[in-house]
C-alpha cells in the first residue's frame, strides 16, 4: 500500500493540551461511514451503562443527529453562536435515551466558517460543561478541517470510523496522519463499521494498521468493530435509537461491547 496523498497542512488552528479526558470525539476521513449513527448508539450505550452522557452534535452546517432521533429541539447551536442562549441552556434531555442532546443546525453555512476565536470559544466552553457529565461524545463532520481540528484537539478519545471502502481507508488515514504530526499525544483508535464479519472487520483494521506502521511509525488500536446489521437501517428510517428498536441485534451489541471497553485500557 502505498501512501495516499495527503495535501492538508499539518498545522492546527489553536489547539489546547488534552484536558477533555471524559470528552469523546466520533470522527471519519469521509462521510458516509455511518459516524452519525455510530455517536448516537455509543451514547446511547453509555447512558445504559448508568453514565450521565451528553451528544454534541458537531458537524457544523450539516448537523442531523436530531433528525436520526425524530427529535425536534427547542435550541440548537446556532441560537448557541448567535448569542441568544448558552451552550448549557442548549442542552437538552432526550428522554427516550436518557442523555442530552446538543443539536446542531444543518444547512447553516455561517456555522462551518466561524472565525477561528468563536471556534475556540466555543470549544472551550463546551469543555467546561463536559465537567458537568460522566462523558460527552461529540459527532464530528468528516474530514480535517480547521473546524473539526480545534473541536477535536482536546478530546481524551478521538474514534476514527471507517469501512472496508478503499476512499474510507485512505481518508481515515489520512486523518490520522495529520491529528497524530498535529497532537503525538493523541489517543486515536479505529472503529470498523458496516463489517461482513468479524474476521473481514479484523483485516479491515490490519489494513489501516499496517500503513500507520510503516509511514507513520504510528499504531492506533482497535476500538471495534462493528458488523453489517439490516436492523441499523430499520432503526434509522424509523427515526429510533437501535438499543431502544432492536436492543438484541448484533451492531447493538457491537456498539455495546466498545462502549464497555473505552475506559477499560
Amino acid at each position: 500500500m502505498t501512501e495516499p496523498v495527503f495535501q492538508a497542512s499539518a498545522s492546527a488552528t489553536n489547539v489546547r493540551p488534552l484536558r477533555g479526558a471524559n470528552v469523546i470525539a466520533v470522527a471519519s476521513g469521509k462521510g458516509g461511514v455511518g459516524k452519525t449513527w455510530f455517536s448516537i448508539t455509543l451514547v446511547h450505550a453509555l447512558a445504559r451503562m448508568g453514565k450521565n452522557t451528553l451528544l454534541f452534535d458537531g458537524d457544523l452546517g450539516l448537523a442531523n443527529v436530531d433528525i436520526q432521533l425524530g427529535f425536534a429541539p427547542k435550541h440548537d447551536l446556532g441560537q448557541v453562536i448567535d448569542g441568544s442562549v448558552t451552550l448549557q441552556r442548549a442542552a437538552q434531555r432526550y428522554p427516550d435515551g436518557g442523555f442530552d442532546i446538543i443539536a446542531g443546525r444543518s444547512g447553516s453555512g455561517t456555522l462551518a466558517t466561524l472565525p477561528s476565536q468563536r471556534l475556540s470559544s466555543l470549544r472551550n466552553d463546551l469543555l467546561d460543561l463536559a465537567r458537568k457529565y460522566d462523558n460527552v461524545v461529540m459527532d464530528m463532520g468528516a474530514g480535517v478541517d480547521r473546524t473539526v481540528r480545534t473541536l477535536c484537539g482536546p478530546a481524551g478519545i478521538t474514534l476514527v470510523v471507517t469501512t472496508d471502502e478503499p476512499t474510507s481507508l485512505t481518508d481515515a488515514y489520512a486523518f490520522i496522519k495529520l491529528t497524530h504530526a498535529t497532537n503525538p499525544n493523541a489517543d486515536l483508535r479505529v472503529v470498523v463499521n458496516v463489517a461482513q464479519s468479524l474476521k473481514e472487520g479484523e483485516r479491515t483494521y490490519n489494513t489501516i494498521l499496517k500503513a500507520c506502521t510503516n509511514f507513520l511509525k504510528y499504531k492506533p488500536p482497535l476500538a471495534g468493530i462493528v458488523r453489517r446489521d439490516m436492523k441499523v437501517r430499520d432503526a434509522i428510517r424509523n427515526q429510533v435509537p437501535l438499543l431502544t428498536r432492536s436492543p438484541s441485534s448484533e451492531a447493538a451489541a457491537d456498539v455495546l461491547g466498545i462502549a464497555q471497553r473505552l475506559f477499560r485500557d
